[in-house]
């Protein structure tokens, strides 16, 4: 499924096609909503926003007069998400659809990258992967540059694989559908809690194509709690059980070879979890019981077993590209393993599967998450004690090989570590804020007595934000300045919770937004786009062995930007008023990185200095730049590569 995956660049887009954009919703706050609604309005290619409110709410209605959406809500949730969208098929008209979720943000050039596909007149969607902004998640892991996701294989590698079988996924949200396909199959497929993995298996059973375009063109909120995390997994895999139980996977009519092979793939993966547990307490019985799983442990049978072990996991980094990287990987199945076995039931099971919503509120772990790590709690007990009676047992009466008790212990142990890495991290992941904080830095203005002092923003939300500047407040006083966005400056008001700490230069504001409700101009600049992950240059895959032994063997010198720790603003030197860009410092290798608003060269950087309030100083360099890809934000926004 994953030896070859596809390649594919936008096509241009033709001019005249009517869309509808469908924003679904149940239970989702209103703040959450907005800014999705927000990011479709501003879809350049001409269309309709619509907001399908399957809570029938007052505040969604009201919502979506206020930003001038169209809104459609219905007496009864029948069928759920699928359902809503069917009842959004009977008031639509347009030829194509594109589907979000309450809190995937779109980016402005969305439809102007997809609806290029549909020239083939039997393409029935276009999906694109659905990415993250909030980096604290709990299918996120790393530090310093490395972003890796949990769900990162799937949509970087596994649906490029699909699709070059014409396998792929509708995923059910970032996605464009042709909507005579849909009429043909009779709309979305309901009866199931996964509504897009069946309506995949309709349109290829009809003999429909798809494409799976491999840029992440909307952002959402991955789950902010180990209970939404795993009731979203287990919501998957009940419904991929019941569309095998449904439809069929291997023996129905209209599928060719190849896709049978990537459906059955998709469904197989949720039973891989019952060897799994069996893996995880092999050793703890063999300890306990000092009965061998295999006749004879050696020499022999390690120079067999070790090389084989070795290259599965070789194997496994490679066939993943680096998204699969295995310890963290390994760590996420033993979270999983417990919760996929009991979807797995669901093959069973005749009675209704309510469709439960994930949770997408942005709040703290509650305490009552801990009993969901139980499984992982009593396997971490079951193999240390398992672990002390083995060694007991073996020092009065003997019953296992010496080789063989060392290796069980070894097994245990390091299953032991895999279940310790998994609850540390559960503790760790607890999110205090309401609203998640970006970092990308904003060029600000501050006003004081003394005149205006400029700085820079960061760690920014929709709620406040941290400055490093020279300015002074109070804590409880109130501050006013501009934020300069890339599509215009932004007045604002807020009030000074954290005061300046005179070692950092920083201090936390709390904005005071008219009616508490944050501006467009800056929901627009922090979400539908991935800025965060360019200006930081963070990656979310490690470098297999091969590439690296590439690059190590051809002595590629591989280009690291300069890690973005601290931002100062640029000032052209007879225009103090109005700020040009930013500047990180220069670290060991006397190189740093710009952001500027307009286009830079080299020669610019003599009419630029650093502002700062003690001094002024110039710039000199050669300037470099780098894709940034602005066109996600709907703004120009230059990066540049400064190299003394």
């Amino acid at each position: 499924m994953t030896w070859r995956l596809s390649v594919r660049r936008a096509l241009p887009v033709p001019h005249g096609l009517s869309v509808d954009v469908f924003v679904t919703t149940y239970n989702e706050p209103v703040e959450v909503l907005r800014r999705t609604l927000e990011g479709a309005l501003a879809i350049d290619y001409p269309h309709q926003t619509w907001l399908l409110d399957d809570g029938n709410r007052v505040e969604m209605r009201a919502l979506a007069a206020e930003i001038g959406c169209l809104y459609l809500a219905r007496e009864h949730n029948t069928n759920a998400k699928a359902g809503n969208l069917n009842n959004a098929l009977t008031h639509s008209t347009a030829q194509f659809v594109a589907i979000f979720d309450a809190d995937h943000v779109p980016s402005p050039q969305f439809l102007n990258r997809t609806l290029g596909y549909f020239s083939d007149d039997l393409l029935a969607f276009v999906q694109t992967p659905q990415g993250f902004y909030n980096l604290d998640s709990y299918q996120n892991r790393g530090s310093g540059r490395l972003r890796w996701g949990e769900q990162g294989l799937f949509f970087q590698v596994i649906q490029r694989g699909k699709d070059y079988w014409n396998a792929t996924m509708f995923a059910g949200t970032s996605v464009v559908l042709r909507r005579s396909a849909l009429d043909e199959i009779g709309g979305f497929a309901t009866g199931t809690v996964t509504e897009d993995l069946h309506t995949t298996l309709r349109l290829q059973k009809k003999g429909f194509r798809s494409v799976y375009h491999a840029e992440a063109l909307a952002f959402g909120l991955a789950p902010q709690s180990l209970r939404a995390f795993l009731n979203q997994r287990l919501r998957w895999g009940q419904g991929a059980v019941q569309v095998w139980r449904q439809e069929g996977l291997v023996f129905s009519r209209g599928h060719t070879l190849p896709q049978r092979i990537c459906n059955l793939a998709s469904v197989l993966t949720y039973f891989d979890s019952w060897p799994r547990i069996f893996l995880y307490l092999t050793p703890g019985i063999v300890l306990i019981s000092g009965v061998m799983p295999i006749a004879v442990f050696n020499i022999e049978f390690l120079m067999h077993f070790l090389p084989y072990y070795l290259l599965n996991f070789w194997v496994s980094e490679e066939v993943t590209r680096g998204y699969g990287n295995t310890p963290y990987i390994e760590q996420y199945n033993l979270l999983r393993s417990f919760i996929y076995a009991r979807a797995t039931l669901a093959l069973f099971r005749r009675k209704h599967i309510a469709f439960k919503v994930t949770d997408k509120g942005a709040v703290g772990r509650p305490a009552q998450d801990r009993e969901l790590l139980f499984p992982q709690i009593l396997l971490v007990g079951y193999l240390v004690i398992s672990i002390v009676w083995g060694l007991w047992r073996q020092s009065n009466e003997p019953q296992l090989p010496l080789g063989a008790l060392v290796a069980n212990i070894i097994w245990a142990g390091l299953t032991v570590l895999l279940a310790g890495g998994v609850l540390a991290f559960a503790r760790q992941r607890l999110v205090r804020r309401q609203d998640y904080r970006f970092r990308v830095p904003v060029l600000v203005r501050l006003d004081s007595p003394a005149g205006p002092v400029f700085g820079v923003g960061d760690d920014i939300s929709p709620g406040g934000m941290r400055v490093y500047s020279t300015f002074s407040g109070a804590a409880g006083a109130l501050a006013q300045g501009n934020l300069y966005l890339p599509s215009g400056e932004l007045g604002f008001q807020a009030r000074v919770v954290a005061p300046l700490e005179p070692a950092g230069r920083r201090m936390s504001l709390q904005y005071v937004w008219p009616g508490s409700r944050a501006p467009t101009l800056l929901l627009h600049f922090l979400y539908g786009s991935d800025l965060q992950w360019r200006i930081q240059n963070l990656s979310d895959r490690f470098r297999p062995p091969l590439e690296w032994l590439s690059d190590v063997f051809s002595h590629r010198r591989k280009v690291v930007l300069p890690e973005a720790k601290h931002w100062t603003a640029l000032m052209r030197r007879n225009a103090h008023d109005r700020p040009t860009g930013l500047i990180t410092d220069f670290g060991d290798k006397d190189e740093a990185l710009v952001l500027s608003y307009a286009p830079l060269g080299t020669a610019d950087l003599s009419d630029l200095i650093l502002w700062n309030r003690d001094h002024q100083q110039g710039v000199q360099g050669n300037l470099f730049p780098i894709d940034l890809g602005g066109a996600l934000i709907g703004r120009p926004l230059y990066l540049y590569r400064l190299a003394k």
